[in-house]
């Protein structure tokens, strides 16, 4: 997959008719909106202010919400609108572990199938954060961090499980920027997958997991371990 279509792999509807595109462009500005908390944690979303200022029906601001639902992102209920979605410490715990789970089985099933050929195109994507970081974009690292684990996960051909992981991603990084205590130096998180990708190029299947698991394990602070004594 390659880096700068990552954006286009995010869920889109069936079709992909003017008003489709419409509504996908609609929902990668709001996500990257309540990514970087620039549309706060339980604030109110109005489908007729949301068409008004991207020139659209309300019809297609209601497609790109009900993406952002199907992430988390936001809370759509009958005759109460549409509000963001909390941004709690106890929801980026569980999905951690849920993504600790799936992460590291994935690689296990990704190794045995490709070997060391993961290793080269996780460099891509580091390069991708890289650059990102350089320019002081965290939206656009988050594109790229985002990338690197979806597509490592998609060696392990486990489309089922595919948004799940998505999911579990961008609850993630949302948690990481929205709790400046959380944050590290941009060029720092980018280079904290070098390790993994080192050892990616061994095809050691265990260095490969244990590498992944301590990544993802220490994205946030939730103490010495959030897997317990018996990680």
């Amino acid at each position: 997959m390659a880096v700068e279509n990552f954006l286009q792999r995010l869920p889109v509807p069936p079709t992909r008719a003017p008003s489709a595109r419409r509504s996908h462009n609609i929902y990668v500005d709001l996500q990257r909106e309540i990514v970087l908390g620039m549309l706060a944690p339980r604030s109110v979303l109005l489908e007729l202010e949301l068409a008004s200022r991207f020139e659209v029906s309300q019809g297609t601001v209601r497609e790109a919400l009900l993406l952002l639902q199907e992430e988390g992102l936001v809370h759509r209920l009958p005759h109460r609108g549409t509000t963001v979605a909390d941004c709690r410490a106890d929801d980026a715990e569980e999905l951690i572990r849920l993504r600790h789970d799936i992460e590291c089985r994935g690689a296990r099933r990704a190794v045995a199938r490709y070997g060391v050929a993961l290793a080269e195109p996780m460099r891509r994507h580091l390069a991708a954060m890289q650059a990102a970081a350089a320019s002081g974009d965290e939206y656009l690292l988050s594109v790229h961090d985002r990338a690197f684990h979806a597509e490592l996960f998609d060696c392990a051909d486990l489309p089922p499980v595919q948004p799940v992981l998505a999911r579990c991603l961008v609850h993630a990084h949302r948690f990481k920027i929205l709790h400046p205590a959380q944050n590290r130096d941009l060029l720092e998180t980018a280079n904290r997958h070098q390790v993994i990708i080192d050892a990616l190029a061994s095809a050691e299947v265990e260095q490969v997991v244990a590498a992944l698991s301590h990544h993802i394990t220490t994205i946030v602070d939730f103490g010495p371990n959030i897997l317990g004594a018996g990680a």
